[in-house]
């Protein structure tokens, strides 16, 4: 089929990968504005347009879809099925009403579970077990759309939302490719979503990683692999000898089970360097430093000499 693609993330390139194999590359490629990133604050081409280019497909780079002179080039190329994913952009009726077969988006959640902007995080911080991918028409209301196909996996005990992530972009592919055959058949099936269950995963903010270790040390660990490798979950380390600040980033830990209740303060480590929490104890596995790379915690240990009566104090609200 003619399809033309709107997207940004990186998550929608296993799906562009497959579209290519299938035969079935974009006629065009619509996605957000290069960004300045890294020190040197150079202008960024977003995943789907680095694809584009190394694939030799038309691409247009646009902060609005909707423009006057970007909805004409859609047009132009006929497409029978508009697909999104990832794209961050508010979609015109005008441009949503262009291709016969309809425009469909990927959501990386079971829907009507996890609208929003940060499906993958928000299930792992609410402790789901499982969570999938929807293929959706696009509605006016966010991520409301009229389910077209669906695919269930299991989230592992220890997956970060990146891992996740990225599962769940392999799994989509499959999963866009037998909707567009369905669509080119005739056979696709519409189910309605029903609202009164939907929940919602709005986006993150950096404020959202400070770590409070008043929480039960299971909340905490899943804020970490749910906030990994964005916003990260951060904390200060204080030495109680110098009482010497480092801000740093835990990127693995777990709950420990074997280790008995101790009277100290949430957030101070105990005689065998677990971290206290509001119930419970965990165990650092690796952690980032400020200024530092990514270590395991026995180095941090060594290097930053911590020592039971150290703290982890939770990061103040800061500005946005």
């Amino acid at each position: 089929m003619n399809l033309v693609y709107l997207g940004s993330g990186e998550f929608g390139v296993p799906c562009l990968d497959a579209l290519q194999a299938s035969g079935q590359a974009p006629c065009l490629i619509v996605t957000q504005p290069a960004n300045p990133a890294g020190r040197g604050r150079r202008p960024q081409p977003t995943p789907v347009a680095e694809w584009a280019a190394a694939h030799g497909v038309s691409c247009a780079e646009t902060g609005n879809v909707n423009a006057p002179d970007v909805v004409p080039r859609i047009a132009a190329c006929r497409p029978e099925v508009i697909v999104v994913i990832a794209f961050g952009q508010k979609i015109g009726k005008e441009v949503v009403a262009l291709p016969p077969r309809g425009a469909i988006n990927v959501h990386a959640s079971l829907l009507p579970k996890y609208r929003g902007a940060a499906p993958i995080n928000w299930a792992i911080l609410r402790g789901e077990t499982h969570t999938g991918n929807s293929i959706i028409t696009l509605a006016d209301k966010i991520d409301a759309g009229e389910i077209l196909g669906q695919v269930r996996t299991e989230i592992g005990p220890q997956e970060t939302a990146g891992e996740l992530h990225d599962r769940l972009a392999r799994l989509a592919a499959p999963l866009l490719l037998e909707t567009l055959a369905a669509l080119e058949a005739g056979t696709a099936t519409y189910t309605k979503q029903n609202d009164a269950e939907a929940t919602f995963a709005p986006k993150l903010r950096k404020s959202d990683g400070f770590l409070d270790f008043h929480e039960p040390a299971e909340a905490v660990v899943r804020r970490i692999r749910g906030l990994t490798p964005w916003p990260g979950a951060a904390a200060s380390h204080v030495s109680a000898q110098t009482e010497k600040s480092t801000r740093v980033i835990l990127a693995a830990a777990q709950v420990v089970t074997d280790s008995p209740a101790a009277p100290l303060p949430a957030g101070t480590f105990d005689s065998e360097r677990n971290v206290i929490c509001g119930a419970g104890k965990l165990r650092i596995e690796k952690i980032k430093p400020a200024g530092s790379g990514l270590m395991s915690f026995h180095a941090f240990i060594n290097g930053w000499h911590v020592q039971p009566g150290d703290r982890l104090t939770k990061i103040e609200e800061e500005p946005a």
